[in-house]
């Protein structure tokens, strides 16, 4: 695509996980993270394709481990995924009351963020941070 008029052009990167049991995973993320569940697509405990939001934006595709195009995923609990939040310090009680596992308590980086980690129940670490990334240019 060359054009570049922004209005009607974005740019969405959505990382996609497999889970051994996706509804479990899709009600922890909701619950400890503050995840929204835009679409959920499930028959008989098997997550087809679920799509979780960000409140803030962007989001995260997931489904359960199934043989069918296990070529293009990850195993389960093998990611690490950072995500954009404003708010880390009440996020980690929030994770933390839900049962999360905190592998990094809140803590001021040397880059200039405030960040902390947790580990899902089935191995996937979660970090959350006030750092968004260097601006884009605008070119």
């Amino acid at each position: 695509m060359t054009s570049t008029d922004t209005t009607t052009t974005r740019t969405h990167v959505w990382p996609t996980l497999r889970y051994r049991d996706a509804p479990a995973a899709i009600r922890f993320l909701v619950d400890a993270f503050g995840f929204e569940a835009a679409a959920v697509y499930e028959a008989d405990g098997v997550v087809a394709h679920a799509e979780l939001r960000w409140p803030p934006g962007g989001g995260v595709m997931l489904g359960s481990v199934r043989d069918a195009g296990a070529d293009l995923h990850a195993a389960p609990g093998h990611a690490s995924i950072y995500v954009v939040t404003d708010e880390p310090d009440a996020l980690c009680a929030r994770a933390k009351a839900a049962g999360a596992t905190i592998v990094r308590g809140p803590q001021d980086m040397e880059y200039g963020s405030r960040e902390f980690s947790a580990r899902d129940p089935e191995g996937v670490v979660w970090s959350f941070g006030t750092y968004a990334g260097v601006p884009h240019s605008g070119a």
